[in-house]
């Protein structure tokens, strides 16, 4: 079993900034791709970024590419979503999300039945 644990979730303004923290097991990071998701009221779960773990490879979603920003350290088993200039329309509850490196590659980054272990989630609402 594979615990992951968000951080970093708040009430915001538009045009500040957010930093998300996903704390994952020992080791978790050299066999399992990390991703976060998002999930507004009403809407479908959507994928917003990913990172490898052959190559640190990362992917955004179009509506996050230039603001969001993923990075892992291996040191302190997290992935951080740095995210700037939030809009009101990132506002959802954000999981973090991992799927095994073998089983990743058979999917595209994006899609949620790649990964089979979530976190709980954390809000983020951004308000005008």
């Amino acid at each position: 079993q594979v615990q992951l644990v968000e951080s970093g979730g708040g009430l915001v303004q538009p045009g500040t900034s957010l930093r998300l923290t996903c704390t994952v097991p020992v080791f978790t990071l050299d066999y399992f791709a990390v991703a976060w998701f998002r999930q507004a009221p009403g809407k479908e779960r959507e994928g917003v970024s990913c990172i490898s773990t052959s190559d640190s490879t990362t992917y955004y979603a179009d509506s996050v590419k230039g603001r969001f920003t993923l990075s892992r350290d291996n040191s302190r088993n997290t992935v951080a979503l740095q995210m700037i200039s939030l809009k009101p329309e990132d506002t959802a509850v954000y999981y973090c999300a991992a799927s095994p490196r073998l089983k990743w590659y058979g999917y595209t980054w994006s899609q949620s039945s790649a990964y089979d272990y979530w976190g709980q989630g954390t809000q983020v609402t951004v308000y005008s």
